[in-house]
């Protein structure tokens, strides 16, 4: 009896990439694999850890663990996992960097919005909200694991720095499956895994005022770069432009920039710097980042004009006034 072994064909290496509506934006992978269907399992992986993590940190999903806290932490700690309780942490370290210009807080006013419907509150609503935009509201006891509102009213929202979370998760899965060229990108993060194959990403970053056009392209290589933009969510009335980036300290859309670009080591991090420098304003932004030696920033201001941080600038030039 002859028997006859039928072998498959290896499956040939390529590029692999899939782009997926989750988490209120697009998060699309595009990764290199050796083999095409390894490469497959490995982008399965990482859009099944996306909506894990926005299962578990959606403000949107009643279920989710942050909306249990955001309805029961003013009444007494709340225990929570030790993922949302570390991401919580830093957001509150990164507040206490920027002075409170990233605040996860800002949702007891950012609540009220609905851009898709063209909804604002009104100026009763603001005042009264923005009273409970402090991060130092929010109580997180290390040793009991839990998170707890110092007031009625206080609402927490990971917006900010969520998506950036959920790239770089997305590029330690690919990693630890061995890819070494990949791009993770959520909304307006993306995360690098090494080069091109032998070039480096070209990441544009978009023009805040021509739908579909790049205003900057950069080459970067396993890094991650995050921009904040007041066109992601918004809508105009009466000539003003009202978007989701809130300016804590007044409680309304904050002005003054149409675009924040980071660069750096950390997806997490340059997220939220990003709504940072945002927040701050062009100058005490970039004095910010000149601070921190492992990120690079871009702005564009209110006018079109474009800033660079000092790592960036050509020599000879200096920050803006």
């Amino acid at each position: 009896m002859l028997l006859l072994t039928v072998v498959a064909p290896a499956a040939l290496a390529d590029w692999v990439s899939d782009e997926r509506a989750m988490m209120g934006t697009s998060v699309s992978v595009h990764l290199w694999s050796d083999d095409a269907q390894a490469g497959q399992r490995a982008l399965e992986e990482v859009f099944q850890e996306a909506a894990r993590i926005d299962r578990l940190m959606s403000t949107y999903k009643d279920e989710s663990e942050i909306s249990k806290i955001n309805r029961e932490a003013a009444h007494g700690p709340v225990p929570t996992g030790d993922e949302l309780f570390g991401l919580v942490q830093r957001s509150i370290d990164i507040s206490v960097l920027t002075r409170g210009a990233f605040d996860i807080t800002f949702d007891s006013v950012g609540q009220h919005y609905d851009f898709r419907a063209r909804q604002r509150p009104d100026t009763a609503t603001v005042e009264a909200e923005r009273t409970h935009i402090n991060y130092q509201l929010v109580k997180l006891d290390r040793a009991a694991g839990s998170i707890e509102f110092l007031e009625e009213g206080v609402r927490i929202n990971l917006g900010g720095i969520a998506k950036g979370y959920v790239v770089e998760r997305g590029i330690d899965i690919l990693r630890h499956r061995g890819i070494e060229h990949a791009i993770v990108t959520a909304g307006g993060d993306s995360r690098l895994l090494g080069d091109r194959r032998g070039r480096p990403w070209m990441v544009g970053i978009r023009d805040p005022r021509e739908d579909g056009e790049v205003a900057i392209s950069v080459p970067l290589v396993d890094e991650a770069i995050s921009t904040s933009g007041d066109y992601e969510r918004y809508f105009e009335e009466d000539g003003v432009r009202y978007h989701h980036i809130i300016q804590p300290s007044t409680g309304k859309p904050a002005s003054g920039i149409r675009s924040a670009t980071v660069f750096g080591p950390d997806a997490v991090i340059t997220d939220a710097l990003s709504t940072s420098v945002f927040v701050m304003g062009v100058k005490r932004g970039l004095t910010l980042i000149g601070n921190l030696p492992d990120y690079e920033s871009i702005v564009i201001d209110a006018t079109g004009k474009v800033y660079y941080s000092a790592g960036l600038m050509p020599p000879g030039e200096g920050l803006a006034d």
